[in-house]
């Protein structure tokens, strides 16, 4: 449960600082904002209303919290769930902040004590789900309040096209009748341009000065790979992980249990986390990848948003995703300090057959069905793309990108293409002279001239395509299907069982008007040839006995108080420290991270490690 907010507001300060960059330095222990948060901070804090579009690890908390530690009055944020919010309290309460949540999680005297201390002025932040700033009756208390401003984090969740859309964060526009004159914000780290102008119209932000930043993350290398053993392949990938916390993706919640109990068995701990499971040992799950080291979490995407865990060394799908902007923010939560990180993923046909079944037997508007689908097939194209991944990735949120990026495997690795036009009139003519009835493995039969009990009940094996593609393997023809699927040729009808059809972009293929090119897959024997880069980051030499056991000092002190090891210091801090070497509690406060609460409360336990080591 989280913590009452003690009578006497946690603020370390004498007098409310009101210079952004003393309360960077003195709060967070930063000496400089970073990129265009300085820009936003002011911005706001002069009353402006701002449009946040930062990229996951670019700063997005500190463009709202410092301005609401400036502004006089407590700043309202809405959250979207309630394990972000205990994790942003935490941290805050750490760096010496006046901050609470409200939500159902409370005890009924410990939400009585967030009103208590909202109502006397002694807050600097609270968070609050959409539906609880949008009822009546709270939204008649906060009349009483002196509000700084309004954040609203996750804002892709107000907009239909955002790929975690939330009805209750329609309601949210009503903030601006209810509390005219309070500034607000819209923060989010992913949405391609249509989501991003749907945000503005819905929470009626046209005035809001727009602030958007590159969405590339550099330090994340991206790696997708064809399904050929999903396991063997898994563990080959996470044999580069060793010690190391990670996340690993899945769509159904049994295959979540079950890669969890598999991977524990193969030596390497894993712990489960989807919607179905017990709320205790779910939170416990959570709780145990926040505060451990080295453990895999096995989940559906009911795991994530907002997770602020910043030494998450890996992302892995073993299933495809619904879109890229659900891609870029499952990957996003790898390496939110900064550091090296991999996302790596393995598809097959199978995941796109079973991706749009979903979406058509969904209960969405058919506009709705129509834009999912289109992402569905953006990520597909993404997925078979022999270019930059990065490269594809920004194009899709409307950023321009040279490619050529050096941290993906099609740039590390470049991948093989060849002239497939003649394979793709094969493919296509093969779907049509059949029927436009049957699925992948059917057809690839018919091309390769395999005598099925399908076939001849058919009667397929009297086609003039049948056994047309007897040059090609299988795998390549799999490979050719699911580019050409990709790519808009061919379409998977879902009401009839998966069936291949085409459309119309097919013709002008048959016409001989265009050329296809593909890429070729490649052998089993080259799958993981990139080198690893989640490691890359060494320490000066005779530095790593020390860093570690600054890290034993961090979980033994994060331990007594039942918080993540990150909301002491995070990695990149103890790094600094190590490196540095600080022999007082004056030197201690020039290194990164080390605010002035956090030094007065952990200063002489890490001083005190330094000395043991001089």
């Amino acid at each position: 449960m989280p913590e009452p907010v003690p009578s006497a507001a946690p603020n370390l300060f004498s007098y409310r600082p009101r210079d952004p960059l003393e309360v960077l330095a003195t709060v967070f222990g930063h000496s400089a904002f970073r990129g265009q948060q300085e820009e936003v901070v002011r911005h706001v804090v002069a009353g402006g209303d701002a449009v946040v579009l930062f990229p996951t690890g670019a700063g997005k908390s500190v463009t709202y919290q410092v301005p609401a530690i400036c502004r006089p009055g407590v700043a309202i944020v809405v959250s979207p769930l309630i394990a972000l919010m205990r994790d942003q309290v935490e941290a805050l309460r750490q760096a010496g902040v006046a901050a609470a949540a409200l939500n159902s999680s409370l005890a009924p005297d410990e939400a009585r004590e967030v009103r208590r201390a909202l109502m006397a002025g002694e807050l600097d932040l609270l968070y609050v789900a959409p539906e609880r700033l949008t009822t009546q009756g709270f939204a008649e208390m906060l009349r009483g309040v002196d509000i700084a401003l309004f954040a609203i984090d996750e804002a892709h969740c107000v907009s239909q096209w955002g790929h975690d859309f939330r009805p209750e964060y329609r309601d949210l526009a009503r903030i601006t009748e209810l509390f005219p004159g309070v500034p607000r914000m819209a923060l989010t780290a992913t949405a391609d341009p249509a989501t991003r102008d749907d945000i503005i119209e819905r929470l009626q932000l046209g005035e809001a000065r727009v602030f958007a930043t590159s969405f590339d993350r550099p330090n994340i290398s991206y790696a997708i790979v064809e399904r050929d053993n999903a396991r063997k392949q898994l563990l080959s990938f996470l044999s580069r992980h060793k010690g190391n916390s990670g996340i690993v993706y899945c769509l159904s919640r049994a295959k979540v249990e079950d890669i969890a109990n598999w991977l524990n068995r193969e030596g390497i701990r894993a712990l489960p986390y989807h919607a179905g499971m017990p709320a205790a040992e779910r939170g416990a799950n959570q709780d145990a990848f926040l505060k451990e080291e080295g453990l895999c979490l096995v989940a559906t995407v009911a795991f994530g948003m907002g997770i602020d865990k910043p030494d998450v060394r890996y992302v892995a799908h073993l299933d495809l995703p619904s879109s890229i902007e659900a891609y870029y923010q499952e990957t996003g939560r790898a390496g939110r300090d900064g550091l090296p990180a991999e996302a790596w993923m393995s598809y097959g046909m199978a995941d796109v057959v079973q991706r749009r079944r979903m979406i058509e037997e969904g209960n969405a508007p058919d506009e709705v069905k129509r834009v999912e689908l289109g992402k569905l097939n953006a990520l597909l194209g993404l997925c078979e793309t022999a270019e930059c991944r990065r490269r594809a990735i920004l194009s899709h949120f409307g950023e321009q990108h040279a490619g050529n990026c050096g941290n993906c495997d099609t740039c590390l690795s470049p991948v093989d293409t060849w002239d497939g036009t003649d394979a793709a009139v094969k493919a296509l003519a093969a779907v049509y002279r059949t029927g436009q009835r049957f699925g992948a493995g059917h057809v690839i039969d018919v091309l390769m001239g395999k005598e099925t009990e399908k076939v001849t009940r058919f009667g397929h094996g009297k086609l003039q395509v049948f056994g047309v593609g007897k040059d090609i393997d299988s795998k390549t023809w799999s490979s050719v299907v699911r580019q050409l699927t990709a790519a808009g040729y061919i379409v998977v009808d879902h009401a009839n069982h998966g069936a291949l059809t085409l459309s119309e972009a097919a013709r002008p293929v048959f016409k001989g008007e265009k050329k296809v090119t593909l890429r070729r897959d490649r052998p089993k024997k080259a799958a993981d040839v990139r080198r690893s880069l989640a490691n890359a980051v060494v320490l000066p030499e005779g530095t790593q006995l020390l860093f570690d056991a600054l890290k034993a000092v961090r979980l033994r002190l994060a331990r007594e108080q039942g918080v993540p090891p990150y909301v002491v210091f995070h990695d990149a801090t103890l790094r600094a420290m190590a490196t540095a070497k600080p022999a007082s509690i004056a030197e201690m406060m020039n290194l990164p991270g080390v605010g002035k609460a956090k030094l007065e409360r952990y200063g002489e336990a890490f001083l005190r490690e330094l000395q043991r080591h001089e």
